[in-house]
């Protein structure tokens, strides 16, 4: 029964990274927008902004999940300010004159846009705290391996995912 049970929270560990890879969202938008402005490169450093700013969000949220009483708190300041940061993106984005117009100018920074995009982006707080951390601990109950191949196989399908997009749209732009 073990066995069959890892298998089931393996599968939800990848398919949870499917659907947030592939989920509309700030940080999609983001991959897509910048391999558009730039080129893949661009697009992938966007899209492993998760390995780095997950950590901080994960602990975050296991704390928050072991003390509810300060959830909606917590999750209200997040929100605010998220969306007080990605009023200013969209603003610049429905400023662009045209795709490439100062490539050469600016220094693209995706990598630091995407960590602050994450960072602030209330959707990565919510996953983990109401399904991502009990999901970990049923993993972790379960033994070692398990919890450690449910976070391998979420990270490989969210931030693949958002790589091959960027990948495809580097691709598009060829045609």
């Amino acid at each position: 029964m073990i066995e069959t049970f890892s298998f089931a929270l393996l599968t939800m560990g990848t398919v949870f990274g499917l659907t947030a890879g592939l989920s509309p969202g700030p940080l999609l938008t983001l991959v897509i927008t910048e391999t558009l402005k730039y080129d893949r490169k661009e697009g992938i450093k966007i899209a492993i902004a998760p390995l780095i700013t997950d950590i901080p969000i994960i602990l975050i949220a296991s704390f928050v999940f072991s003390l509810l009483s300060n959830y909606n708190i917590l999750l209200g300041i997040i929100s605010i300010l998220g969306g007080l940061y990605f009023c200013y993106p969209g603003y610049k984005t429905l400023k662009t004159k045209g795709l490439g117009s100062d490539t050469e100018e600016h220094k693209p920074e995706s990598l630091k846009k995407g960590i602050t995009a994450n960072f602030l982006n209330p959707n990565p707080y919510v996953f983990w705290i109401t399904a991502g951390i009990p999901t970990a601990f049923k993993a972790y109950h379960t033994n070692l391996m398990t919890v450690v191949l449910y976070f391998f196989l979420f990270y490989r399908m969210l931030v693949g995912s958002k790589i091959g997009i960027a990948l495809l749209i580097e691709r598009s732009k060829k045609i």
